[in-house]
């Protein structure tokens, strides 16, 4: 996924350097470029980029200011400030600055901190269910709770199906208790079901009297990936993931 980055800095050169070590680096795109503060803010607010890389020493505004204008009309940009301004980086904490780089420092330290900054951050729950069929509808209600608190009701159906057919079979096959974790980045939703039981699950045959295996089939079928994960002396970890809508 490519981070889109808008430039603010007074000095061309600069704006210069910084973009060509962004297009060294990959994985990023600069939207724009902004020389004064006015038009950082009037860019942030057209183009709503992933990170703005900020300097504090610009000829109209001050850096305060033109920070606390981007956080009003691009909420979800994060900032990053590279500057040669005498600040101390822990003054920017409270104001939700996301990294502060010095500009004696090596180019690489600040186009390491926006790699860091603009991957996607997981955020995940987890549930230990015991070795009961009942587990099943406690796997359910968590998944729909959590898909439901995350504003991601469109993967409900498809999340409750996974759900029940990993934690049934961990329950009935694996003979073991379980544990569901849930987890979202930007673009996917991830199911794992983690047991310490032996043997793996197999889609079977497609077979008009079996009722059996038919499940793991509609998994692959609705799923964007699934597979397991081995845990040497402790079981393994079967996973699935779903693709959110763009």
């Amino acid at each position: 996924m490519t981070t889109r980055v808008l430039l603010v800095d007074d000095v061309a050169h600069m704006r210069l350097l910084v973009r060509t070590a962004l297009r060294v680096r990959g994985g990023f795109e600069v939207v724009a470029e902004a020389a004064d503060g006015v038009g950082a803010v009037a860019q942030a607010e057209k183009l709503e980029p992933d990170v703005v890389v900020l300097d504090l020493g610009l000829p109209d505004l001050a850096g305060r200011e033109v920070l606390t204008r981007i956080r009003q009309v691009s909420p979800r940009t994060k900032v990053v400030i590279f500057s040669g301004a005498e600040a101390a980086a822990e003054s920017f904490e409270d104001e939700g600055v996301a990294g502060y780089v010095r500009k004696d420092e090596a180019i690489d330290f600040l186009v390491d901190l926006l790699q860091s900054v603009s991957e996607p951050q997981k955020v995940e729950a987890e549930l230990q269910l015991p070795r009961e069929l009942t587990s099943v509808r406690l796997a359910r209600r968590f998944v729909a709770e959590h898909l439901e608190e995350w504003g991601i009701e469109e993967l409900l159906d498809d999340a409750l199906l996974v759900t029940s057919e990993l934690a049934a079979n961990a329950i009935t096959h694996a003979e073991s208790a379980c544990k569901i974790r849930i987890s979202r980045t930007p673009s996917s939703v991830r199911i794992d079901v983690i047991d310490a039981g032996s043997g793996t699950p197999e889609p079977q045959p497609p077979s008009s009297t079996s009722e059996h295996g038919r499940g793991l089939h509609l998994v692959d079928a609705i799923t964007s990936a699934w597979g397991l994960d081995d845990i040497p002396g402790d079981g393994k970890v079967v996973w699935a993931e779903l693709a959110r809508p763009a």
